[in-house]
């Protein structure tokens, strides 16, 4: 006979039901990665920097609404003006997703309108750089919006103690997708010549291609993962009210400290992580001096070994505890971005080195900061908890590129630039290491994993 559960459900049956539904969790990462690989880390930036310096005037500026920028900061800026969009939306959204309880028809919504506009990219070519940057800044921002309902998802589709190993693989899926599509734009890319079309059209194919894979494989978890019936009123949610929830959700973490003080630190060193994926071509590029073909490698090994850092780490958490393990990235990606200062331009083999060192931490410190916060959020509250992290992990990572782009535009150089983000990394470090996990579990009324 099975098992039943307190309530007088069969426990077989929705352990089942639940490895369903995280296998389609799995594929959004699966869907969506492509865009933050292909376009955001690799092909965008130093093309549209190209195009907006096509378009600048003999000072090498652009004057976009008549402010004058330089054009090798606009593409930062555009990430930084994606991020305040998001932060304008997201929070409407988890009120709506926590009102209602239907996340699915939102997740639609927003990977769609992120796809649509990444596909649109196909079309960015000339002195076209403010339309670069209109669909740079929906594209990022709808992939900000649906990810807070995709995390979401994790407390309630996986148990305590496989929060770690379901979020680690969810990352692993990811970037098992990045370098899959990496792959085959490489081949594109390196090839053009031979598919007889320009350099140029061959990055806007790689580009609009990303949107496709991202619509395309969006089906899968729309189609497994399912909405939750919730006991409140279910009614349409005011403009205003998005706000008025996030407030009351702030309000609320005041009487979680320990969860607060988690968000502060991820904010900082997530900053940095967000910044180091979106500007490491554009550094490549204009201060290294490679072709776009050694960037594609570099960030085909980034994927690589991005799915081994993140079921390692994942392993590493479980022996370790999921705080320490995240510690220990923080002072390898402050390292690693101090040598990456010390890069002889010209060189690719060292550009390889530190792509392997961003690769083996980069997924690991992801997906563990995911699955703590997990352990941290009140039962019930999960959209409205992850809609505040999620502003940590995109929403509110302005700061980073806004840092990069101003030093830039203050020095000149992309060396000083890349620098200024090791404060991030230091300052998230020294704050988690304060954080007491296992006693904001136990305050958020959660059970204790034996490894935390």
């Amino acid at each position: 006979m099975s098992a039943e559960t307190a309530d007088g459900t069969d426990a077989t049956a929705e352990a089942a039901g639940r490895r369903r539904e995280q296998h389609g969790w799995y594929f959004y990462d699966f869907a969506c990665s492509v865009y933050s690989t292909s376009v955001l880390t690799v092909f965008l930036g130093p093309y549209l920097t190209e195009v907006a310096k096509a378009a600048a005037d003999s000072d090498g500026f652009v004057h976009p609404l008549g402010i004058p920028l330089r054009a090798g900061s606009f593409f930062a800026y555009s990430v930084s003006a994606s991020v305040i969009l998001a932060v304008l939306i997201m929070p409407l959204v988890g009120a709506m997703a926590d009102r209602t309880g239907r996340k699915k028809p939102l997740l639609a919504a927003a990977a769609y309108v992120g796809a649509a506009a990444t596909a649109g990219m196909f079309f960015l070519d000339g002195h076209r750089y403010l339309l670069g940057g209109f669909l740079l800044v929906v594209a990022n921002a709808s992939l900000a919006v649906s990810m807070v309902l995709y995390n979401a998802y994790l407390p309630q589709i996986a148990e305590p103690d496989e929060r770690d190993s379901v979020s680690s693989r969810g990352w692993a899926f990811g970037y098992t997708s990045g370098a899959l599509v990496l792959v085959l734009n490489l081949v594109l890319f390196q090839g053009h010549d031979w598919f007889g079309i320009s350099e140029g059209t061959a990055v806007r194919i790689c580009l609009a291609s990303a949107g496709v894979w991202w619509g395309a494989f969006t089906v899968i978890p729309l189609r497994r993962l399912r909405d939750r019936a919730v006991a409140r009123d279910g009614g349409p949610v005011p403009v205003g009210q998005g706000w008025r929830q996030l407030i009351a959700t702030l309000k609320d973490m005041r009487r979680h400290p320990l969860t607060l003080s988690f968000l502060l630190a991820y904010l900082v060193y997530n900053d940095g992580v967000q910044t180091v994926i979106s500007q490491a071509s554009v550094y490549g590029s204009e201060e290294l001096g490679l072709e776009q073909s050694t960037l594609i490698v570099a960030v085909l090994l980034v994927q690589v070994l991005a799915v081994a850092g993140a079921l390692g780490m994942g392993r590493l958490a479980r022996t370790y505890g999921a705080k320490r393990t995240i510690l220990g990235s923080l002072a390898a990606w402050t390292l690693t971005l101090a040598a990456g200062y010390f890069l002889p331009a010209g060189a690719p083999v060292w550009f390889f080195v530190l792509a392997a060192a961003i690769g083996l931490v980069l997924g690991g410190s992801q997906a563990l900061s995911r699955s703590l916060f997990s352990h941290l959020v009140p039962r019930g509250k999960e959209a409205e908890y992850f809609s505040a992290y999620e502003m940590s992990d995109r929403g509110m990572s302005w700061l980073g590129p806004l840092v990069f782009g101003l030093t830039y535009q203050v020095t000149g150089s992309y060396r000083d630039a890349i620098i200024s983000l090791v404060i991030f990394f230091a300052l998230g470090f020294v704050l988690l290491a304060r954080v007491p996990v296992r006693r904001a579990v136990e305050a958020a009324g959660n059970p204790v994993p034996d490894r935390i």
